[in-house]
């Protein structure tokens, strides 16, 4: 294994450092709200940070989300970049790829995911008698257009998406555009992902890749979502540190004493195994090897690690902490969100057991 970014990959993390640290400012997100920044969103665009994730894989991609989750920058560039110009370059049909590509890459597109594997999103196509089921009923066939119905609680980032990708009950991956036949109702989550619920009625849909593509697709989320998280953790302990550096307790500075040099320390190796974790999965797919279950530790490792050090930060600012209006807070919100968006450690942990116990990872 070798983690050393290319010279591409680290120019590519140099801008995004540039671009999320000129643009993704307290006041910026202050005012974003709930909501996603148009203008952030323009400039990753325009300097070529989403077009280039296809050629810089997936390590590449999560150097980038790091710096995304450092910032907490409130745009939908994981979620774009990996249900849709990662699952349209590896599993988008040659007419896919030409006409989705260019308007992902842009921006004009934007894809989030919704793969509800505990509810009931159902496909049917034309030569379909009935609709695919959890149970039973035929899997569409791969180059049919259908129409999805059902219902997804939670998406996030679907208020800033034109297209969503779905897996339906037998696990086939569907890219729908959000118009006719998809409702979307807002919501709030504990961090600020803009969002919403996802109603669908014979929403029309294409096939994207087959029977193989939901589980890399999953594991490629997972891994890029441990990459984010690792990225809130590390600018969570950076906060934390930079505020028990500089202030004084008795007349001597927060960071001196042993307490909270253990708290820290615990924080910053398990923000390092979430990193490493993710990093692992990440070269590993790139190298065209298995790694469902590396995806599935990173995953573990940053819901688990995640929520700890994201506690850590809060806890060390003391009652500054408790600001809603603090940077720190934002990160807390987060690295919580992320907890739960990955499934909780526990779930994963489950998950992971049963694929090592099967011995079939693919």
């Amino acid at each position: 294994m070798d983690f050393t970014p290319t010279e591409a990959q680290t120019e590519a993390r140099d801008l995004a450092v540039r671009i999320f640290g000129d643009l993704s400012t307290h006041e910026r997100l202050k005012a974003a709200g709930t909501g996603s920044d148009p203008a952030l969103w323009k400039s990753l665009c325009t300097a070529g940070l989403v077009g280039a994730v296809a050629d810089l894989g997936l390590l590449g991609l999560v150097l980038l989300l790091e710096e995304q989750g450092r910032a907490t920058a409130q745009v939908p560039y994981a979620a774009s970049c990996v249900y849709g110009v990662l699952a349209v370059a590896a599993y988008g049909s040659p007419e896919q790829r030409d006409r989705l590509l260019p308007a992902l890459e842009d921006g004009s597109a934007v894809v989030t995911g919704a793969f509800p594997t505990q509810h009931a999103v159902r496909a049917s196509t034309a030569s379909d008698s009935v609709s695919a089921s959890a149970v039973k009923g035929a899997a569409p066939a791969a180059s049919a257009p259908g129409e999805l119905t059902g219902t997804v609680p939670v998406v996030p980032w679907l208020r800033d998406a034109t297209h969503v990708l779905v897996a339906d009950t037998d696990r086939r991956l569907w890219l729908a555009p959000l118009g006719r036949g998809a409702e979307i109702t807002p919501v709030e989550l504990t961090a600020p992902w803009a969002a919403a619920r996802l109603t669908l009625d014979r929403a029309p849909a294409e096939p994207l890749g087959g029977p193989d593509a939901y589980a890399d697709v999953l594991a490629t989320a997972r891994t890029a979502f441990a990459g984010l998280q690792a990225g809130v953790c590390a600018g969570s302990l950076a906060r934390a540190v930079a505020h028990v550096t500089g202030r004084e307790q008795f007349g001597r500075p927060l960071a001196t004493r042993q307490a909270v040099q253990l708290r820290a320390a615990d924080a910053h190796m398990d923000t390092e195994a979430i990193r490493v974790t993710a990093y692992e999965a990440a070269w590993r797919r790139d190298a065209g090897l298995p790694y469902a279950s590396h995806a599935l530790t990173a995953a573990w490792w940053a819901s688990e690690a995640g929520q700890r050090v994201v506690h850590t930060g809060q806890h060390l600012h003391g009652g500054a902490g408790a600001d809603l209006d603090h940077p720190v807070h934002r990160h807390f919100l987060w690295g919580r969100q992320l907890d739960a968006y990955l499934g909780c450690g526990a779930e994963a942990l489950e998950e992971l057991g049963e694929l090592i116990a099967s011995g079939d990872e693919p």
